[in-house]
């Protein structure tokens, strides 16, 4: 898979019927290794091992209802009150983030009211930290280490 603008992590890759697969940590199951998913296993390591996020407060692909529709985000972290702290949307390498992606992660975070918005495709991130009493957010130049 493609070196990505994230420091390098082992994983446990196996391969079934010429396709791979990659252990999943949070999930504690084998999935589909696809270019997007290398950027969100690759990014749930940078979170964990050195933004100390504890996998145990991780949701992957799950679903949500926004307004009687099913969505699907990708990374969504929780504060130890079990309140939702961080959303990630993740893309390919090869996909541009634009527009159309800050769109989808908004729309999935008017729902959920998270603090840290992160939209990454491997090689580019951006990080956002929303404050909802002022009404503003901010683009920051790192993602925050974790807090309780």
């Amino acid at each position: 898979m493609q070196k990505l603008n994230l420091p390098a992590y082992q994983f446990n890759i196996k391969t079934l019927k010429s396709k791979s697969y990659l252990f999943d940590n949070v999930r504690k199951r084998f999935v589909l290794l696809t270019p997007e998913e290398w950027v969100r296993q690759n990014f749930i390591m940078y979170l964990t091992e050195v933004k100390k996020y504890p996998p145990s407060l991780m949701a992957v692909e799950r679903q949500i209802n926004i307004n009687d529709k099913l969505f699907r985000f990708d990374l969504l972290v929780y504060n130890k009150k079990g309140e939702p702290l961080l959303i990630a949307e993740f893309k390919a390498p090869g996909v541009s983030i634009n527009q159309e992606t800050f769109d989808q992660v908004v729309r999935y975070n008017m729902a959920l009211r998270v603090e840290r918005v992160i939209v990454s495709n491997g090689m580019q991130h951006y990080v956002c930290q929303v404050d909802y009493k002022a009404n503003s957010y901010k683009f920051l130049q790192e993602v925050p280490g974790y807090y309780p």
